[in-house]
């Protein structure tokens, strides 16, 4: 069976959603309040069927997409000319989203409590990775998409954490986000051969004592 059933639309269908897609693009005007509505069902549903896919063994298709999103493959194909499309998106959005966390879990919790939560909400955006597949290796492989980029945008977002931290002295003051973030996906690789998510957790605590500042020190008692 084909990969995608949406290979039998008609012809001028799928010239229309691309076309209507260059428009979109290329005209410069925001998108409409609908078309952002659509997109971003069309994010959420790729997020829930790609970790369906995982789970099931079963390649994800861009009908199934469409259908969880409840929209037509025409307007998936409007928002996403192709897979490579929709998944270098999801992917970009993960990673805006996990560096928009650092904000969030800084508004809830002290800094070096905060950098143990955010440690667990990259281990989910690896996870998140792994769901996507082959179709973000073969952005990888074409450089649409660089570990040294995301890298990069994660480093600065988790800086903001460890000046939070440096600063009420829960963190100490000699940390480098860039070796953090090291330290964070070389556990998180080492530990996803077979040692799961406890062992994950029991080698973040083991990070983060190594971070921890002499108010955090004091605070453990």
């Amino acid at each position: 069976m084909a990969e995608e059933t949406s290979a039998e639309r008609p012809q001028d269908d799928a010239q229309r959603s691309r076309v209507d897609a260059q428009r979109s693009q290329g005209d410069g005007r925001r998108p409409r309040a609908d078309a952002r509505r659509n997109r971003e069902r069309l994010l959420a549903a790729a997020r829930a069927v790609f970790a369906a896919g995982q789970e099931s063994g079963r390649p994800v298709t861009l009908d199934q997409v469409a259908r969880e999103a409840g929209v037509g493959i025409g307007t998936l194909y409007r928002h996403f000319p192709s897979r490579e499309a929709l998944v270098e998106a999801l992917y970009r959005e993960e990673v805006e989203q996990l560096c928009a966390s650092v904000d969030v879990l800084l508004e809830r919790t002290p800094p070096d409590l905060a950098l143990r939560g955010w440690m667990d909400c990259f281990a989910d955006y690896v996870e998140a990775k792994q769901e996507m597949g082959d179709a973000l290796r073969a952005l990888i492989d074409t450089g649409v998409v660089t570990a040294e980029k995301s890298r990069e945008r994660l480093a600065g977002a988790l800086r903001r954490l460890l000046d939070a931290g440096a600063a009420d002295g829960t963190l100490r003051a000699d940390l480098r986000a860039e070796d953090l973030v090291t330290a964070i996906v070389g556990v998180v690789m080492a530990t996803g051969i077979a040692g799961g998510r406890v062992q994950l957790g029991r080698l973040f605590d083991l990070v983060l004592a190594g971070a921890r500042g002499p108010a955090a020190t004091r605070a453990d008692g």
